[in-house]
């Protein structure tokens, strides 16, 4: 037997791999509600989460400002990404 494909069929180099699926790192991607902006959250309004609120605490304490501790996940939100512009946290390495 020899070690030909037939003409048809891909060789191995040529198959092609479907892409995992993965979170972050896409650059601008507003097919998605998690890239919505915080005011047109339908659950904006409830009150942050417990990482949201955590992450905050880090960011505003490396910024050396105070902020609420009775903020909206939109208003988390909005503060985290003006806090990690601040900060440089936010920007890829």
């Amino acid at each position: 037997m020899s070690d030909t494909t037939l003409p048809d069929e891909p060789s191995r180099d040529d198959r092609v791999t479907p892409e995992p699926e993965t979170l972050g790192a896409r650059g601008d991607d507003t097919a998605t509600s998690a890239s919505k902006d915080p005011s047109e959250w339908v659950t904006g309004d409830e009150p942050m989460t417990g990482a949201q609120r955590s992450y905050l605490d880090t960011l505003a304490r490396e910024a050396g400002e105070e902020l609420p501790a009775d903020l909206t996940k939109a208003q988390a939100s909005e503060h985290i990404e003006r806090l990690q512009a601040k900060t440089g946290r936010g920007s890829a390495s």
